[in-house]
């Protein structure tokens, strides 16, 4: 009976206009994170657990599956060795591989020139391909300028 009481106070409060439930269900857009679209693989496992990450960031991902990914990578301008398993766009900007969600929130608030930022490879721990020991591989997110160069944007430690 007492949850049924404070649900419908939470109704009327939130049909008065107050903004109690706003909060909490706001959208991404609402909150100024832009739509997220993944191209990967329909097979691949990991890309599901990154879009669940960026998910659980407050992103709202769009999927886009494809067998071939090689278009998609030569289009947003991933450089030669700096691939992963799949590509995302996301505010003017390429994804590429199991970057860390923070990392794509820090890059959309700079704004730097840039293609996009990349963790290239698999490196195990990243978001997507955590361990079940809980192993971490040392990697580092690398900023991807205009004319293709790469320079470290963040680096993220082995586990002890």
């Amino acid at each position: 009976m007492k949850f049924l009481k404070m649900m419908m106070a939470a109704l009327l409060l939130s049909a008065a206009g107050t903004g109690f439930a706003a909060t909490p269900n706001t959208s991404p857009v609402e909150r100024g994170l832009p739509l997220v679209t993944v191209h990967k693989s329909p097979y691949c496992g990991c890309c599901e657990k990154w879009i669940e990450h960026m998910q659980a960031a407050g992103f709202e991902v769009e999927v886009v599956n494809t067998e071939d990914m090689t278009p998609v990578k030569q289009r947003v301008g991933i450089p030669p060795g700096k691939g992963s398993c799949h590509t995302a766009e996301v505010g003017g900007y390429f994804v590429e591989g199991h970057v860390p969600a923070d990392d794509v929130k820090r890059m959309l608030a700079e704004k730097p020139a840039a293609r996009g930022i990349a963790v290239p490879g698999m490196p195990i721990g990243s978001p997507g391909m955590e361990s079940p020991d809980g192993r971490v591989q040392a990697y580092e997110v690398q900023l991807i300028d205009k004319d293709g160069l790469s320079s470290t944007y963040s680096t993220h430690a082995a586990s002890e």
